[in-house]
């Protein structure tokens, strides 16, 4: 893994090779992308095994990107006087595993094998609290703006890296944050093309 300083991060965005799958260690850190190590985690219950991959959308402020602000926003490090809305959001403390940037750029915050603080209230075939047993990966973006090319390219390449890795990840264990917290959350929202992402996972 790469440690990376928040305020150089945009001078190593890198566009992931989508054939090629990204090494996951025995410690459950993806290999050759960025990392900037979030707070906001805990272990994961010993009986509870991965066997889910939650794919969410994130704009900070929202419908802005760039700026480095969800990277601030995973670590508690978010400026309440940077924008009107982060005085809003700034005591939560959440997190993802990965966060997939506009040009395709992979960040870990939070190694595979704990628990993210991405989910909240949510079920998943009649279980709840899916922090549990998922992995959250962020995309930058919104409901409504399509995602772009490259996010598409570096999501195929980490979920296929996640299901080698993680045998009791099912195709069709692959959701989208609205399916397992409906009526509360609706990312990644329409503009997530589901039938391009599985085509290209070859499911």
């Amino acid at each position: 893994m790469r440690l990376v300083n928040n305020s150089v991060h945009k001078l190593n965005a890198i566009a992931n090779d989508s054939m090629t799958a990204i090494t996951i260690d025995a410690a459950g850190w993806l290999q050759t992308v960025d990392v900037v190590p979030s707070p906001n985690f805990d272990a994961r219950p010993e009986s509870d095994k991965i066997r889910l991959i939650v794919i969410h959308g994130i704009s900070l402020p929202p419908g802005e990107f760039g700026g480095g602000y969800i990277e601030k926003f995973f670590c508690n490090n978010l400026d309440p006087d940077a924008h009107p809305y982060f005085a809003e959001i700034g005591d939560m403390r959440v997190s993802a595993h990965c966060l997939i940037e506009r040009d395709g750029r992979i960040v870990q915050f939070v190694s595979f094998l704990d628990r993210a603080w991405h989910a909240g209230v949510s079920d998943w075939c009649g279980q709840d609290n899916c922090n549990n047993f998922s992995i959250g990966i962020e995309l930058e973006g919104t409901d409504e703006l399509a995602y772009s090319e490259l996010q598409y390219a570096s999501l195929a390449n980490l979920v296929k890296s996640l299901r080698l890795q993680y045998g009791d990840i099912a195709s069709d264990s692959i959701c989208g944050h609205s399916d397992i917290a409906p009526g509360r959350k609706t990312d990644p929202g329409a503009a997530f093309d589901w039938h391009r992402f599985r085509q290209s996972l070859a499911l």
